[in-house]
């Protein structure tokens, strides 16, 4: 699994419509990672935060309304986009599950295309680079699809993983990620490296930065990580 894909959370009770989910999910891309009900749901979101979250309505333990709810009352993951899939059709059930926080609201049954498309659409604000977006930051530009940075129009000279890191940071600008946070984003879940790694790599980044002169955009915050700005 490469790093950096966007990291979709499909909640889902019943297995086979899960599954289906999933297949395509993984088809289009992203790094899908499925739970059964919502207390589940709320235990992986705990250890990793996911890009986007797909939410059934009606499931055992805990409701996909009352995960939302939690969901989008937290600082560290009401950013988080929900899509909840709900078999009610009425339209106050539409609403109501607006007004808890969704993101956006599929009746069942829906169009599996149609649902890849509001995830695409839903990630274009949180995942820009990902969706092809070209992300700029004072004098520094990434262009996903041409797989090319560039300060004060200057080609910068990255390797894959300082490439990887510059697209994190530029898409989440003014964010403090922990080392920890890094390691899993750029690295992967399933990489063993060290935390020192982080370190010798934001240094490297910041070499190839400053080849063309300009400030240091990327400020050290004491005890905790780093971000872009």
């Amino acid at each position: 699994m490469l790093p950096l894909q966007p990291k979709v959370l499909l909640v889902e009770d019943e297995r086979a419509q899960r599954e289906l989910l999933k297949y395509n999910l993984e088809a289009e891309g992203f790094d899908v990672s499925s739970a059964e009900h919502g207390e589940d749901a709320m235990l992986m979101i705990a250890e990793v935060l996911p890009d986007l979250v797909i939410l059934d309505w009606m499931m055992p333990r805990m409701s996909g309304i009352k995960v939302c709810r939690q969901l989008k009352t937290r600082s560290d993951t009401r950013h988080i986009p929900i899509i909840m899939l709900s078999a009610r059709s009425e339209d106050v059930d539409a609403v109501r599950g607006l007004e808890t926080g969704a993101d956006d609201y599929m009746i069942k049954p829906y169009s599996v295309r149609e649902l890849m498309a509001r995830v695409r659409t839903q990630l274009r604000r949180t995942r820009p680079a990902a969706a092809g977006v070209v992300l700029t930051f004072e004098d520094i530009t990434l262009d996903p699809e041409r797989h090319r940075a560039s300060r004060a129009d200057q080609d910068l000279k990255l390797g894959p993983t300082e490439y990887r890191l510059l697209t994190l940071l530029m898409e989440r600008p003014g964010r403090v990620f922990s080392r920890e946070q890094l390691l899993d984003l750029v690295w992967g879940r399933d990489v063993f490296v060290g935390a020192r790694t982080v370190d010798v790599h934001i240094a490297r980044l910041r070499k190839a930065l400053a080849r063309f002169g300009g400030n240091d955009p990327i400020r050290t915050v004491r005890g905790t990580g780093y971000a872009l700005g």
